[in-house]
């Protein structure tokens, strides 16, 4: 069914949207994405394979690191069928279920990355505030719990969205602003009132992403009164170096996230381009990222690295 402006009728489909006013380059574009695809994965899933396959890297600080890239793999797979066929193939339909099942499994993960961070925070305040009792505080079982919960949290808050869309019918212009379907977006498509999935998004935005950088800013301050109170300079330094990478890959989960909300909620006067552009840092840069900024600054890992890929 094409995009039309009939208020009468229930779309069946909805129509996705690449870069607007470069349709005759995205072959060309798809490049670029192909290749970012591709890092992404590869990446994850080498730092998957040197955790596994390296009993010295069995440690919490490892182990969550694993549980990033598990959650990054899933993302990148999760958005790559509709964004790369869209580019190589312009296929833009996708069906009602299949876009509230894509839209579950994108907020889930986030969801679930936002909670591995706030866990990684936590490793990183243990070691440093009591790095004698840092291996009998954070075991292995116990880790495996934590792990559990933040599956558990994300399908128990992320579960009623779809449900709460599905009430819904569409008979707005059925193009969406992004290359694959959000809650944001999709709900601005039904002609009901969207008061309850307005409020409900928020509550869930709030009670995850925003309780968890609360959390790890709590967590980064009592980092640094430990740190500025008992060490010297130089001690300081290094204790706060191991938490770089962590900082980092916060800085790039949650800054595209808040921005693409903020532009959604309260952007009606912003550039539609601009809402693209951010969709696809948002859901792109941090599986791209992350294992390069680890691969960088963990040692150890760096050197297993380049053992396997040298041999």
């Amino acid at each position: 069914m094409s995009a039309v402006n009939d208020t009468k009728f229930n779309s069946a489909v909805f129509l996705l949207t690449g870069i607007p006013g470069q349709e005759d380059v995205h072959l060309w574009i798809s490049v670029p994405f192909c290749l970012l695809y591709v890092i992404a994965i590869v990446g994850n899933s080498v730092i998957l394979f040197i955790i596994k396959t390296d009993p010295n890297l069995h440690e919490p600080m490892y182990i969550f690191l694993s549980m990033l890239a598990i959650t990054d793999l899933a993302l990148s797979i999760s958005t790559m069928p509709t964004t790369l066929g869209i580019f190589l193939f312009n296929s833009r339909e996708i069906s009602l279920d299949a876009c509230f099942a894509q839209l579950f499994f994108i907020h889930l993960l986030q969801c679930m990355e936002s909670s591995v961070l706030l866990l990684m925070a936590f490793d990183r305040f243990i070691a440093i505030r009591n790095p004698l009792r840092y291996a009998s505080i954070l075991t292995l079982p116990r880790i495996g719990k934590m792990g559990l919960m933040c599956v558990l949290r994300g399908v128990a808050v992320i579960l009623p969205l779809p449900f709460l869309l599905q009430r819904f019918q569409y008979c707005q212009a059925n193009v969406l602003s992004h290359c694959y379907c959000i809650n944001q977006d999709v709900m601005k498509m039904a002609c009901s009132d969207i008061r309850v999935n307005s409020i409900y998004g928020l509550v869930v935005a709030l009670l995850t992403v925003g309780l968890d950088s609360l959390l790890i800013f709590l967590s980064y301050v009592m980092i640094l009164k430990t740190v500025l109170s008992i060490m010297s300079h130089a001690e300081c330094l290094r204790a706060l170096n191991t938490c770089v990478s962590h900082l980092c890959a916060v800085l790039v989960f949650y800054m595209p996230m808040i921005g693409l909300s903020l532009v959604h909620r309260f952007g009606e006067g912003s550039s539609h381009l601009l809402q693209i552009l951010l969709g696809y840092v948002f859901l792109l840069i941090p599986p791209l990222m992350n294992p390069i900024v680890y691969s960088v600054k963990s040692k150890h890992l760096r050197a297993r690295i380049i053992r396997v890929f040298v041999k």
